[in-house]
């Protein structure tokens, strides 16, 4: 079973496109978009595990360098 993911993502002011960019280019992001308010980006994730989840979110989008937060709704 997959488990999904959507990832409101805060950056860096101007830092928007290449962030955005470099999330399309993880596997696990199936869409990533521009959104305005609180957050600057939402990216659809997937993986076969919640673990593998929360690991795509901890080691490979919160650690990008210019994002300063996120918040990862699971979809039940």
């Amino acid at each position: 079973m997959v488990v999904v993911a959507f990832v409101l993502i805060k950056v860096e002011v101007g830092a928007e496109s290449d962030v955005l960019e470099t999330l399309k280019a993880i596997p696990e992001v199936r869409e990533a978009h521009r959104v305005r308010d609180i957050y600057d980006i939402i990216a659809r994730v997937e993986a076969e595990y919640v673990q593998g989840l929360n690991d795509v979110v901890a080691f490979r989008i919160r650690c990008l360098d210019k994002v300063h937060s996120t918040l990862t709704m699971i979809c039940i």
